[in-house]
């Protein structure tokens, strides 16, 4: 792609780095900014530093929040008794869209995945523990993308949680195989986290 000035080529080259953004799409989406005026592109950009300089990681699930303590975490219409562990934000945007799950969260941050050198010490699991350990909790749902990376990950979190005698169940593999769990309509999805099984019988299919 020829660029006539070397500012825009650079502004659609860091476009373009953006996932599923081409350049095609990356110039169109410059090319709307310098038609804006300077005002709107100033918030534009502002927005984003101001995102990244103070968004924060809840310190209980690591979820991404405004706070140190997001407010799932913190309002009282929550069971704090039920954890949901998930991939990363998107899955809890996603459960949240259903209006199925009154529980809290526990945001792992990936997937075990040996071939991208993702190992367990890379992920919030030693959080999970910890929280489960305080012999609080009543039920751990294991609700990851029913793919090799997820079932990896919840045969390890499995290991890791079975000593605490504590309940932990999978979502109804309503899912297929290989799907993303943030991709999954949301009537699908309820279903799957209403109808969740025991991971032991999951194991069992």
């Amino acid at each position: 792609m020829n660029f006539s000035s070397k500012l825009l080529e650079d502004a659609v080259s860091e476009f373009s780095k953006l996932p599923g953004v081409g350049q095609k799409t990356a110039l169109r989406l410059v090319l709307h900014l310098l038609n804006k005026e300077q005002e709107e592109v100033n918030q534009f950009g502002n927005t984003l530093i101001k995102l990244k300089q103070q968004i924060k990681n809840c310190s209980v699930c690591n979820n991404i929040s405004d706070y140190t303590v997001c407010e799932i975490c913190t309002s009282h219409k929550r069971d704090k008794e039920t954890i949901c562990v998930v991939e990363d934000t998107r899955d809890v945007m996603a459960i949240e869209n259903t209006s199925q799950y009154f529980g809290v969260y526990h945001v792992l941050g990936g997937l075990i995945s040996p071939m991208d050198g993702i190992g367990p010490a890379d992920l919030f699991i030693d959080g999970l523990v910890s929280r489960v350990g305080t012999g609080d909790i009543k039920e751990v749902i294991l609700a990851l993308s029913p793919n090799m990376e997820g079932d990896t990950t919840i045969f390890y979190l499995y290991k890791r949680l079975k000593e605490f005698n504590v309940p932990i169940t999978t979502i109804a593999r309503g899912i297929a195989f290989g799907g993303e769990l943030e991709y999954t309509d949301e009537i699908t999805l309820g279903r799957s986290i209403i109808t969740r099984v025991p991971y032991e019988n999951a194991m069992m299919k």
